[in-house]
C-alpha cells in the first residue's frame, strides 16, 4: 500500500505546489494500491483561491487543465484507490474523493463535504464534470451539483458522495484496501478500465465548451469578487 498524506498550507488547498506534489506521488506509487488522506481537520479544502484570484486567462487555463489532468490520473489509476476523508473535503477536495474507488470518511459532524462550485459561480471543467456524472447517483446528481451545498459526513453518505462513514475510518479504509489488493492486479486494472469506459476522454464539444465558455467565467470580475469575499472571511 502506498499512502499519500496531504499536509500542505491552507487546509491542503489545491494550488500549483500541491497539484505538482500529488502528481509526483502518484508516479511514485507506480501502480501500487493507494490510500489518499489529509492531515488535521482537512482532507482538502478545494482550489487555492489566492491563486484563482490572481490568474489571468492564460494562467487560469493552465491551472484548470492541470487539476483536470490530476483528476483523470487518479480516477484512471489502475490499482485500488481509497480516499480516507479525515475532515473537510470541499469542491476540489470532494472531486479528489470521487476519483477514488472507495470513499470512507471519519464520523465527525463538524466536517463538511460537497461540491460548491456553482455557488462560487464557476463551472466544472470537462474531465471533472464527466467523473462526477459517473460517480454521483443519478437520483442525487442535480441536487448535489446544482444545490452546491456542503454536508456533514452522514448527509454526504446519503447523497452518494461517500461509501462509508465510521468512527474508525482509518481501519475501515485500510481493510478495504488490503482486501482489494489481494485481487490479481491485471484483472483489477482491466475491469476498472472497462467500468470507467472512457469517462475521461474529452470530446471536441466538451473542449469547445471549456475554451469558449468556461474560461471567461473563471476569470470574470464577478467570480473574482466572490473569491475575494470568501478569502476575507
Amino acid at each position: 500500500m502506498h499512502e499519500i498524506r496531504m499536509d500542505h498550507p491552507a487546509k491542503n488547498a489545491l494550488g500549483t505546489d500541491l497539484v505538482e506534489w500529488l502528481e509526483g506521488k502518484l508516479d511514485e506509487a507506480a501502480g501500487e494500491p493507494v490510500l489518499l488522506t489529509g492531515t488535521g481537520d482537512a482532507f482538502c479544502a478545494g482550489l487555492n483561491l489566492k491563486e484563482v484570484a490572481g490568474h489571468d486567462p492564460s494562467g487560469m487555463e493552465a491551472m484548470i487543465r492541470r487539476v483536470d489532468g490530476l483528476a483523470a490520473a487518479l480516477f484512471d489509476y489502475p490499482a485500488p484507490t481509497v480516499a480516507l476523508v479525515n475532515g473537510h473535503a470541499i469542491a476540489g477536495g470532494c472531486v479528489l474523493t470521487q476519483c477514488c474507488d472507495f470513499r470512507v470518511a471519519v464520523d465527525e459532524p463538524s466536517a463538511r463535504i460537497g461540491l460548491n462550485e456553482v455557488a462560487l459561480g464557476v463551472c466544472f471543467p470537462p474531465v471533472i464534470l464527466a467523473i462526477l456524472r459517473h460517480r454521483i447517483p443519478a437520483t442525487n446528481r442535480e441536487d448535489v451539483l446544482l444545490g452546491a451545498q456542503l454536508y456533514p459526513p452522514g448527509e454526504a453518505l446519503a447523497r452518494g458522495l461517500l461509501d462509508v462513514v465510521s468512527a474508525d475510518a482509518g481501519t475501515v479504509a485500510r481493510k478495504w484496501l488490503e482486501k482489494a489488493s489481494t485481487h490479481p492486479r491485471e484483472t483489477y486494472a482491466a475491469t476498472k478500465a472497462i467500468l470507467h469506459g472512457g469517462v475521461t476522454d474529452v470530446s471536441r464539444e466538451e473542449e469547445r465548451r471549456f475554451v469558449e465558455d468556461e474560461l471567461s467565467i473563471w476569470t470574470s470580475d464577478e467570480v473574482r469578487r466572490r473569491v475575494l469575499a470568501v478569502l476575507e472571511k
